[in-house]
Parts: C-alpha cells; sequence; structure tokens
C-alpha cells in the first residue's frame, strides 16, 4: 500500500514563505515523477510544479517563486514556497508517478496526497 503524506501548510502572510514536504512510503520500486498541484477555492486542480531525473517544471504563475525539490532516498519531495500572494492560496496535493510492488507484481500508478491547506492573508 503507497501513501503519500504531506505537510508544512498554514496561514501566512503575503511575501511570506511556507515549505511543503511530502513523503512517499510503501513498498516502492521506483519513482518516475513527483509533483504538486493545487485547488483554489472554486477552481479547477492546477498543476504547479513537477521534478524527474531529467529537470523540474514550473507554471508560469510560480516561476520564479517556487522551487521543487527531491531526496531520493527518502522518497519524499519538497515544495518551497517564497514571496507568496494571495492568490497562492489553496489546497496543494502531492503528486507521485511510481512503480510498486503489490502481491508480487510490480505495477505503474499515480497517487495523491491527502492535501494541505495553504492560506494566503494579512
Amino acid at each position: 500500500q503507497v501513501q503519500l503524506v504531506e505537510s508544512g501548510g498554514g496561514l501566512v502572510q503575503p511575501g511570506g514563505s511556507l515549505r511543503l514536504s511530502c513523503a512517499a512510503s510503501g513498498s516502492i520500486f521506483s519513482i518516475n515523477v513527483m509533483g504538486w498541484y493545487r485547488q483554489g477555492p472554486g477552481k479547477q486542480r492546477e498543476l504547479v510544479a513537477t521534478i524527474t531525473t531529467g529537470g523540474t517544471n514550473y507554471a508560469d504563475s510560480v516561476q520564479g517563486r517556487f522551487t521543487i525539490t527531491r531526496d531520493n532516498a527518502k522518497n519524499t519531495v519538497y515544495l518551497q514556497m517564497n514571496s507568496l500572494k494571495p492568490e497562492d492560496t489553496a489546497v496543494y496535493y502531492c503528486n507521485a508517478d511510481l512503480i510498486a510492488r503489490n502481491r508480487g507484481l510490480f505495477q505503474r500508478n499515480d497517487y495523491w496526497g491527502q492535501g494541505t491547506q495553504v492560506t494566503v492573508s494579512s
């Protein structure tokens, strides 16, 4: 059973910073892509950033303010968020495209965390 557990959300003033963490656990064989998505009030879920062995990808709205990193030894992905704006307010979800062992078989699936609330407000 693969689980993604997020932490680090909270309330911050505009211009402030937060760091999100997401740890993947279970019978993981390899991780292809890890990333962060967010869903603001009344909006659809959108990509924030992804990271692979080949590099990183960011939404235009966070480019230059957010940094995604990954600790492969810990199966953990981080999102450092600086210069936060009210429009960054959302539930942030961790995502992993990975291969896990299930009943002796290796299967590739997409997994999501439970989400962590980030609120940017004065």
